[in-house]
């Protein structure tokens, strides 16, 4: 596939942490409105791949391209303003914040009136504020979190805490959306939830979704291309049905390791 068919490209990052290398040179290649799927046991490596992505860590070696630019060694938060928003395996929210105002925190990246224009322009500023809300609200109502919108996430299930992450992610209006195991702790009627957001935000979206989970009943029912880790390596990768007929992948990951 061609550089300008695809969002994201990664190649052959590699990355070491005390010797261990937990990324031995995966590659991938993200394209806008499809679901990509990062399967493997646990340790092999798919967290740390995503960490690479988003500049949580610099890689060794290899290479990161969102449309076109290098962002290889670019920091986390200058790669969140290029567009690549993430969800994590644990919740990483304001507890004591509503889901309002957390999902209000996704916009950041999108204010353009600094502290002098809200001191000195405020009905700018004002302005401003109340166009970013209106915009958090249709995530919001995307979401069917209307009800619980001043609620502090404290309060809620995990299953909507980490529905609110991903409207925290969404409201940024990302290019790419890295989905750290969403589903993760939820029983079956939040997975299968969870599961339809994530496909209607391919449907309705210029989004490439990238997606560690577990499930490999939902990974098999909404991924458009599935890879395959195991130590660090991909092992294999392709659509579904492709990926549930390789030997190596039954031998790795689908006859032993699956959850």
């Amino acid at each position: 596939m061609s550089e300008t068919k695809n969002t994201l490209i990664v190649r052959e990052v590699k990355k070491s942490f005390g010797g261990v290398l937990a990324c031995n040179g995966p590659s991938l290649e993200a394209s806008t409105g499809k679901i990509h799927a990062i399967i493997g046991p646990n340790g092999a490596g798919k967290t740390t791949l995503i960490n690479l992505i988003s500049g949580v860590y610099p890689p060794d070696a290899g290479q990161v391209l969102l449309n076109g630019e290098d962002i290889t060694h670019t920091r986390s938060s200058q790669i969140a303003q290029k567009g690549i928003a993430r969800t994590f395996q644990n919740v990483a929210l304001f507890r004591g914040m509503s889901v309002l105002e957390n999902m209000m925190l996704g916009r950041n990246y999108h204010m353009k009136a600094g502290v002098v224009s809200c001191g000195i322009f405020w009905g700018r500023a004002r302005r401003e504020e109340a166009e970013q809300r209106r915009k958090v609200e249709d995530v919001i109502d995307f979401l069917g979190l209307s009800d619980i919108r001043k609620t502090p996430v404290s309060g809620l299930p995990l299953g909507l805490q980490k529905r609110v992450e991903l409207g925290r992610a969404l409201v940024a209006e990302p290019k790419v959306l890295l989905l750290d195991e969403p589903m993760g702790g939820m029983n079956l009627e939040e997975k299968e939830s969870m599961a339809r957001f994530v496909l209607d935000v391919t449907e309705h979206t210029s989004t490439a979704v990238i997606l560690i989970e577990h499930d490999m009943g939902v990974i098999m029912d909404i991924s458009d291309h599935i890879i395959v880790m195991d130590q660090g390596s991909v092992i294999a990768e392709g659509t579904p049905s492709e990926v549930q007929a390789n030997p190596r992948v039954i031998e790795a990951y689908l006859g032993g390791h699956a959850a």
